[in-house]
């Protein structure tokens, strides 16, 4: 059985980027809340390089049945050619919190 709520990760490579996220994902109900946590640096490689970049992280509450939208969207708005989109599962959790996320994203 999926769980019902769901965090989502995604990665902006700048403050006016994740704030565009944030704020059209709430608006459009794909996610109840967005924390942006700024300035996080993240090591990779792209296209055999290496890469050390600032970039800020981006915590969705999503209901786990709108992930397809939401993933759907970013990758619509977001800027990287692969942007990072990962679903992580709830397993548990204060039930008046989840029902708000369920109630907030559809």
């Amino acid at each position: 059985m999926m769980a019902e709520v769901s965090v989502v990760l995604v990665t902006a490579g700048g403050e006016e980027q994740a704030s565009l996220l944030a704020v059209k994902l709430v608006e459009e109900e794909l996610a109840a809340c967005v924390n942006i946590i700024p300035r996080i640096r993240s090591v990779y490689r792209w296209k055999n390089e290496i890469c050390d970049e600032e970039e800020f992280l981006l915590v969705m509450k999503i209901r786990s049945s709108v992930f397809s939208k939401l993933q759907a969207r970013v990758r619509e708005l977001h800027t990287y050619e692969v942007p990072e989109i990962v679903r992580i599962p709830i397993a548990e959790g204060l039930p008046d919190y989840l029902d708000w996320v369920r109630d907030n994203s559809r």
